[in-house]
């Protein structure tokens, strides 16, 4: 089995090192790593390029595209596109991967036959502390349960379900869609990466709160035929979001 990760960057001189090195400290040997870059004016591509000797040495394929797009989700379904590998996961600049993460994807993949894994999070807020949450399958479905950066998927379910481009949420947008589609999913319990707080989906103002509780709604759950009571749940995140940090 042979792995994909794609690294959506832009202008991300500051993170896109850590995560790099975790997807070359991965004790998995199949790897294919994309970075697909906005056209960063910042020294990103010069950081990604410099790490190619060490990855390329250690037998993994390295690709670096930096070009302008249009968004975080048509870079991400760029990068789909593009890969070769079985099995794709989208690492986020800034977020890490632990050691052990690809090889625990490889033989989930193989001993369940799965589409589509998550596994547990640890993760970090700016004040230093952490907090690990959960992978889990329920009835109830909220996003409190999923975790995009711990998220593998078989490369053809990827390709022919391009995210739709809509919001901020599109990512989880796609796993309601895979849901719905009845994909054979499971989860494993078990920390596969770290998770820096901080970025669009974690800024405290009420503007951007609204946005996110109505992209959350409309993109998420309307639009793979969930209940209008959903509602309740995107209002109730934003709202722990505030109060809780």
């Amino acid at each position: 089995m042979k792995i994909s990760v794609i690294t959506v960057t832009y202008n991300s001189e500051q993170g896109i090192g850590k995560t790099i090195e975790s997807v070359l400290a991965q004790t998995f040997g199949e790897i294919e790593y994309w970075i697909i870059d906005g056209k960063s004016s910042d020294r990103t591509v010069e950081i990604a390029e410099s790490y190619r000797k060490a990855l390329e040495e250690k037998g993994i394929t390295y690709k670096i595209v930096s070009e302008s797009d249009g968004g975080i989700y048509d870079a991400m379904n760029k990068g789909i596109r593009l890969a070769e590998g079985d099995v794709i996961g989208l690492l986020n600049s800034e977020d890490t991967y632990e050691p052990c993460a690809l090889q625990t994807v490889a033989e989930t993949f193989e001993k369940t036959d799965c589409e589509l894994m998550f596994a547990d999070i640890r993760i970090h807020k700016p004040d230093g502390s952490s907090f690990v949450k959960k992978a889990r399958l329920r009835s109830f479905q909220t996003s409190r349960d999923w975790n995009h950066p711990t998220t593998f998927v078989r490369a053809e379910v990827y390709k022919a379900n391009p995210f739709r481009n809509l919001g901020i949420h599109d990512d989880y947008g796609f796993f309601l869609q895979m849901k719905s589609q009845n994909r054979k999913i499971v989860t494993v319990d078990k920390v596969l990466a770290h998770f820096r707080m901080g970025g669009a989906s974690n800024r405290k103002n009420l503007k951007a709160a609204k946005k996110r509780i109505i992209d959350r709604y409309k993109y998420c759950y309307r639009i793979n035929g969930y209940s209008r009571l959903y509602m309740i749940e995107c209002v109730a995140i934003e709202a722990a979001k505030m109060i809780l940090g």
